[in-house]
């Protein structure tokens, strides 16, 4: 005779429910927190929020200069896309919190 049990299919449509709530709750939190980065140094910063929207971008000018606008497209391309990355850490940082907390059988605690 074998030990195996079959899973408690209640329960996990119970837990399943209680994840998609939370997940919810954590992506309407993660509208309202922000990161930034930043790129020359400085003289060009982006602000991105957890749902991944540019919500500001900050040039210094001194690095407005007709004559370098390609340097600053390249700086604004380098900061937004950093901001970009340091959101999507954020908000699976975030996921990966909310997961372990309601100790699904199969994820990490």
């Amino acid at each position: 005779m074998s030990d195996f049990k079959l899973p408690d299919l209640g329960g996990l449509m119970q837990a399943a429910e209680r994840m998609q709530r939370e997940m919810e709750r954590v992506q309407a939190d993660l509208g309202g927190k922000q990161v930034e980065a930043s790129a020359g140094g400085g003289m060009v910063t982006a602000v991105v929020n957890g749902r991944l929207e540019l919500v500001a971008l900050r040039i210094d000018p001194a690095v407005i200069d007709p004559a370098e606008r390609g340097m600053l497209e390249d700086l604004v391309v380098a900061a937004v896309n950093q901001a970009l990355v340091r959101a999507r850490e954020l908000a699976g940082s975030e996921m990966s919190r909310v997961a372990a907390g309601l100790g699904l059988p199969g994820l990490p605690r």
